[in-house]
């Protein structure tokens, strides 16, 4: 009992977000983040834009001029000094290829 109790644990905590399932495709890890402010499938809630089917290098100067500062923030320039370049380029690509 036990075992079946922590494989299911396991599982759900492993499933992509519900967001994502309605989307038809689940996000990266890296940029399922991203879909609590810019809702689901990145696309916008609110004041907060909308990233998908956006343009790839757009999106990727987007988020080095957040990392670096350049761009002003309330938030965006805070979260994105946590990825390296690896992860803004997943980014990027994935809501790039969102609709």
């Amino acid at each position: 009992m036990q075992r079946h109790l922590s494989r299911t644990i396991l599982l759900l905590l492993l499933a992509p977000p519900p967001a994502a399932l309605a989307a038809g495709t689940a996000a990266p890890p890296v940029a399922q983040a991203c879909l609590g402010c810019h809702g689901p499938a990145g696309g916008g809630a609110g004041a907060v834009p909308a990233i998908a089917g956006r343009d790839a290098g757009e999106l990727r100067a987007l988020l080095h001029a957040f990392r670096s500062g350049e761009r002003p923030a309330t938030i965006m320039d805070r979260i994105m000094r946590g990825y390296d370049e690896a992860e803004l380029g997943i980014m990027a690509e994935h809501f790039a290829g969102a609709r």
